[in-house]
């Protein structure tokens, strides 16, 4: 091996000699020089007692980079990732375990959600019938579960209270959630001019909704109902500028189907075609003041939401509370003393209302919105087997047909934007499965044929 001493005092040349290679171990007792003669810095020996050999390599070549004990701190990192990696795998799989199972009890939640808000509707729908029994006032029934929406802005503010470690004032949570109306909060004319149009709108959705339930059954009602998620894409698409979807388009034209066949189904006589038509207004007002809230409002959050429907209720009792008063002196609506009123039948339709209103608004936030409408959907077969089983309904094949195209319309219309793209690509790619699969066969086959011209036999498995 070569080493350099270095220049002599006087020469100009330097001095080489060449030192035996050195056949012991290192590390042993009397090993104590290194490879390139004296150096300040000692070599690495490792646990055993030897010398590292890549650090001896590493030096005689001169890599780039290299500086003593680069590949004993190599190994340690190595080593370091190898222990780092199976606790980074388990909290991996911790993770998306906690993901799956807040998936879970998100769906599951959902679902009970959907039973929830089916049973408060259909229960609603059902209370209003046996109310009109002893009490025909739909506009004074609707006007006062109307003033119950009051309540829910302080629901809202009594859970805030409760699930909140930074709890605020009510009057500071109200302006808060009062930025709805603009940076300047609620004013005169951004009250008149945000909640008159709603509140208006709200107000005819649930008095032509009740009038017709004094034409036609539950079922018929809720089902025809249904037809306002056709009404909001249709709106949505023409006012808004939403994506056009031909699919939703489909779902319109078999919710206008199904609206003709309900109103065939009994002749089109008087009622019928009233009854009809009420349900159809109230479904194209709802839809008006879906629109009208999203166009508003945009992606409001629960306290505005909140916010929102008690300010309704307050314009609804200082402001239309004269329309219920002119029916009665009219004696349009006339109900007599207050006593004789079934004040039982009332609250308990006015808090299921408001239990279906909590419901639907809660849950858009805490669940899936589309779980929400189905649970709006399984109200009509809800209301079918009441109407059955209490009432002793007995439905068409017309009737049926007609509810079944209007409930597969409002199931189209639950479809997402992006339900086409995520087709195709489905299709693609079990099409490309199907394709692989025939190369692999076809190579199978090819190969045993190969194999028979090659004298192989082949020996089935049992």
């Amino acid at each position: 091996m070569i080493s350099t001493e270095g220049a002599e005092s006087g020469g100009d040349q330097t001095c080489f000699r060449l030192e035996p290679l050195n056949t012991h171990l290192p590390g042993k007792a009397g090993d104590s020089h290194l490879l390139f003669g004296d150096m300040d810095t000692p070599s690495k020996v490792t646990a055993n007692g030897v010398q590292d050999i890549e650090d001896r390599i590493l030096r005689i070549t001169g890599y780039y980079g290299y500086y003593p004990g680069y590949s004993s701190h190599r190994r340690e990192e190595g080593s370091e990732s190898h222990a780092d990696t199976p606790g980074s795998e388990a909290s991996e799989e911790g993770i998306s375990y906690q993901t799956c199972a807040n998936t879970v009890l998100k769906v599951l939640g959902g679902l009970l959600l959907v039973l929830c808000v089916s049973s408060s509707w259909v229960g609603t729908t059902q209370l209003v019938q046996l109310t009109f029994k002893s009490f025909s006032c739909p506009f004074f029934v609707s006007w006062f579960s109307t003033n119950w929406t009051i309540l829910l802005f302080p629901l809202y503010y009594g859970g805030h209270v409760v699930t909140t470690r930074d709890k605020q004032t009510p009057i500071q949570k109200f302006r808060e959630c009062s930025r709805l109306f603009g940076e300047d909060g609620m004013t005169l004319k951004l009250f008149l001019k945000r909640t008159a149009p709603s509140s208006i709108l709200w107000t005819l959705t649930n008095y032509l909704y009740l009038l017709a339930l004094r034409k036609l059954t539950a079922t018929d009602v809720s089902a025809l109902y249904c037809c306002h998620k056709a009404f909001v894409f249709l709106l949505s698409w023409i006012v808004l500028k939403d994506r056009f979807m031909g699919v939703r388009i489909v779902a319109a034209i078999m919710a206008i189907t199904g609206i003709v066949m309900m109103a065939y189904a009994d002749g089109f006589h008087g009622d019928s075609i009233i009854g009809v038509a009420l349900a159809v207004g109230s479904a194209s007002t709802s839809a008006l003041y879906k629109v009208l809230f999203k166009m508003f409002l945009g992606s409001a959050n629960l306290g505005e939401v909140a916010h929102f429907l008690s300010t309704m209720g307050v314009f609804n009792l200082i402001f239309i509370s004269f329309i219920p008063l002119i029916l009665y002196f009219t004696k349009v609506e006339h109900w007599g003393s207050l006593s004789s009123l079934p004040w039982g039948y009332l609250c308990g339709l006015a808090g299921l209302w408001l239990v279906f209103n909590i419901l639907v608004n809660v849950g858009v936030v805490l669940t899936y919105p589309i779980l929400i409408s189905i649970g709006t959907l399984l109200s009509v077969p809800g209301n079918a087997v009441v109407d059955v089983l209490k009432h002793e309904m007995i439905f068409s094949v017309v009737r049926l047909a007609a509810t079944c195209i209007i409930c597969l319309g409002f199931l189209l219309l639950l479809l997402p934007e992006e339900w086409d793209s995520v087709t195709l690509r489905f299709l693609a790619a079990f099409k490309k499965s199907e394709e692989h699969g025939e190369e692999l066969t076809d190579s199978s086959i090819h190969t045993r044929s190969r194999s028979r011209a090659n004298g192989a036999v082949s020996i089935p498995m049992a």
